[in-house]
């Protein structure tokens, strides 16, 4: 039966780093809500965000530059449309389970100090294990040759450790091996509120 690594990481911005001390992890939609930030702020933050968005609040948003429209509509599934897919991961929080995939992401957030926390991701999937799903692929991403993808991408974690990547296979497609290591946690929640709690490191990177 799979199992989870023992860590899970998660890249913090600097701008967002005292009120994820004080609130937890928060989806882009509920930094939204929190905010009741008007329609224009809304509009650009829920459309592909091809650069970074500050918050009137002073808060970030990351930008989705590997994600770009064309670019996503070849790889998902019947039925989806890139508006669909930006507003499902608009609606989660996402930890990194490979540590090989953390590094490079870290490189590509150079630009802006971040703080690099550090998961114990059995208890925190434990806690959460209602919205916790994993991938086989980092699925915010849609460059070079970019896989197929759909709901069926987010395998819910209890589902995965019975069947591993069964589910996640479209009808006629061959099944991921079993042995196949998940790219990512995620949980499809609007808030971690209980996110310090599992926390094990920190690590600022550049000034926070």
């Amino acid at each position: 039966m799979p199992s989870l690594p023992a860590k899970a990481f998660h890249f913090v911005d600097a701008a967002n780093w005292p009120a994820v001390q004080q609130e937890g992890l928060c989806s882009t939609d509920e930094l939204l809500r929190r905010g009741a930030f008007d329609t224009e702020v809304e509009a650009s933050v829920r459309a592909h965000r091809p650069e970074g968005i500050a918050l009137p609040d002073g808060r970030y948003i990351r930008d989705q530059r590997p994600m770009p429209p064309r670019a996503l509509a070849r790889c998902l599934d019947p039925g989806l449309a890139p508006v669909d897919w930006y507003a499902l991961l608009n609606g989660c929080v996402f930890f990194w389970l490979d540590p090989e995939r953390v590094q490079r992401h870290r490189a590509a957030l150079r630009g802006r100090p971040q703080v690099l926390l550090t998961f114990d991701v059995r208890a925190l999937a434990a806690a959460h294990e209602a919205v916790a799903h994993v991938t086989p692929f980092n699925i915010g991403s849609a460059m070079r040759k970019a896989a197929p993808r759909g709901l069926r991408t987010l395998v819910p974690l209890a589902q995965w450790q019975a069947t591993a990547w069964a589910s996640e296979a479209l009808t006629g497609q061959a099944v991921r091996a079993a042995g196949h290591r998940p790219a990512e946690l995620v949980l499809r929640v609007a808030a971690v509120s209980d996110a310090m709690r599992h926390v094990t490191a920190t690590e600022v990177l550049g000034a926070a």
